[in-house]
């Protein structure tokens, strides 16, 4: 049943090949011509496009090794002065390249759901919900990335952990590491669990470090060791700092709210806007104008802070069966803390949230709740990537068809009401949201004096629902008591 799902999903995913491309197709079009046509020792040095390599060392191997598929559809794809180039080999090439990697990540589902579900409804309901993830649908097969392929190595690395696994669970999370750095926000989370149920546990703390030492080092030696002469250019191409607080698409954080909130102060005072507009819609630095500018370091601190009750809690815990549960939890934790105080954080980075947590939809109530309401502030924030009139229906249709199945198969495993009556008036509130933006803003002729309000409106007020779940779910699982997880559900496997 698992692989009928996994089929029917990539039968879905092709349905959306002729959709629309966002720059990010192009993005990685030049990366595969990079890889492709220079040495080695230029890929990070290359700027013809502005599109720049800027992932660890493993995805630029992965889009190398795509390359060598891609020549035989159009060789023409991999000249690195082809700009802007998009044959139909090209665009079928570079689409059905992300449907194929896919299967990494149904490794990475069936593996976590054949130790969470406790019968084949559970199996086939926790199948189903990731496999036809709208929020990937949205952002790989349409907008254009390959954030399925990763997220598989994030499967793969949580269901070691929740078999006992641990050295095999380090082992795919060092490799997503160097195929995605942004994957760091939940680094934390693996350091504190294996050094309080792996190294500190059963003895033997100095080998075991020196194991898990082995293995991280080991990647990072395969990943970086063939740029060692120029890693420090590597590295300033990974952490670019001149991209600003946030993105050109206003990520829904507790950035938005605060720009929001300058933006109010500064009209209210009177203040005219400088030139670099937080409003804009591009991506780069600008100053506040009522409240004070945020410089990177103050995002890191506060993203630092806000998840150190999760990190304590984690390494306060007793091993159990239930433990397994609760690693993913911290995950979807420090996964959020980073997503509202990160710096230049992209609305795609909520998945990173909902993915963990939909894994743990099957095992409770509680996670279902959270899974039904985060999935519907998440998606929704996403919808600004698809902004041409054409996909107005297709995007209201995924998120309205996907959240009423959900509710309808976590009725059929757990029962019952989930969302409180403010949490339903909330998202209500998206109805009304939806019209303003696609009939009310448009009607009004406001898109020349105004183009940016629908999007600050939407980014606004996704931020109030995803900061709700934070808090809420933070004191959920900093109290632990209203988590009933199953005991058979995570193996007794003892650690390896």
């Amino acid at each position: 049943m698992f692989w009928h799902l996994f089929l029917l999903a990539s039968a879905i995913k092709m349905m959306f090949i002729p959709a629309y491309r966002s720059t990010d197709f192009e993005v990685h079009r030049n990366w595969l011509a990079i890889t492709h046509s220079r040495p080695l020792s230029k890929w990070y040095h290359e700027s013809t496009s502005e599109w720049t390599l800027d992932y660890p060392p493993f995805f630029a191997y992965f889009e190398w090794a795509l390359s060598h598929v891609a020549a035989y559809f159009d060789p023409a794809m991999l000249i690195v002065t082809n700009l802007n180039y998009s044959s139909m080999s090209t665009v079928m090439f570079q689409r059905f390249s992300v449907i194929a990697v896919d299967v990494v990540f149904a490794f990475g589902v069936k593996r976590c759901i054949n130790v969470l579900a406790k019968t084949s409804g559970q199996h086939v309901i926790g199948s189903a919900l990731l496999l036809t993830n709208i929020g990937l649908l949205m952002v790989d097969h349409i907008h254009f990335q390959y954030n399925g392929f990763l997220f598989g190595f994030l499967l793969l690395s949580i269901s070691y952990v929740l078999t006992g696994n641990y050295l095999a669970s380090a082992l795919f999370f060092a490799i997503l590491l160097n195929l995605k750095h942004i994957f760091i926000y939940v680094a934390p989370v693996y350091v504190v669990f294996f050094l309080r149920f792996y190294c500190f546990r059963n003895g033997a703390a100095p080998i075991k470090l020196i194991k898990l030492g082995a293995i991280a080092g080991g990647i990072c030696l395969l990943s970086f060791g063939p740029f060692y002469d120029h890693i420090p250019q590597v590295l300033s191409r990974l952490f670019p700092f001149k991209r600003g607080l946030t993105h050109a698409y206003w990520a829904p954080n507790f950035w938005a709210l605060y720009n929001f909130a300058d933006k109010v102060l500064s009209i209210a005072l009177g203040k005219k806007s400088s030139t670099a507009s937080s409003t804009g819609g591009l991506v780069q630095t600008f100053n506040h104008e009522i409240l004070p500018s945020i410089p990177p370091s103050v995002t890191f601190a506060l993203s630092a802070l806000s998840m150190l009750p999760t990190l304590y809690k984690l390494w306060t815990l007793k091993h159990s069966p239930t433990i397994g549960l609760n690693f993913i939890r911290a995950i979807t934790l420090c996964a959020c803390s980073s997503f509202m105080f990160g710096w230049h954080v992209h609305e795609k980075a909520i998945l990173m949230v909902i993915i963990p947590l939909t894994i743990l939809s099957i095992t409770n109530r509680t996670d279902a709740r959270w899974t039904l309401f985060l999935g519907i502030v998440g998606h929704y924030s996403l919808f600004p990537l698809l902004f041409k009139s054409e996909l107005v229906l297709v995007k209201h249709s995924m998120l309205v068809v996907y959240t009423g199945i959900s509710v309808l198969l976590f009725r059929n495993i757990h029962g019952g009401q989930f969302l409180s009556i403010p949490e339903r008036l909330y998202l209500y509130g998206f109805v009304f949201l939806s019209l303003f933006e696609n009939i009310i803003h448009p009607g009004l002729n406001l898109n020349r004096t105004l183009p940016f309000i629908p999007l600050m409106a939407t980014s606004v007020y996704c931020a109030l629902g995803i900061g709700y779940f934070w808090l809420a779910y933070q004191r959920h699982f900093l109290a632990q008591t209203p988590f009933h997880a199953p005991k058979t559900g995570v193996s007794k496997t003892k650690s390896k």
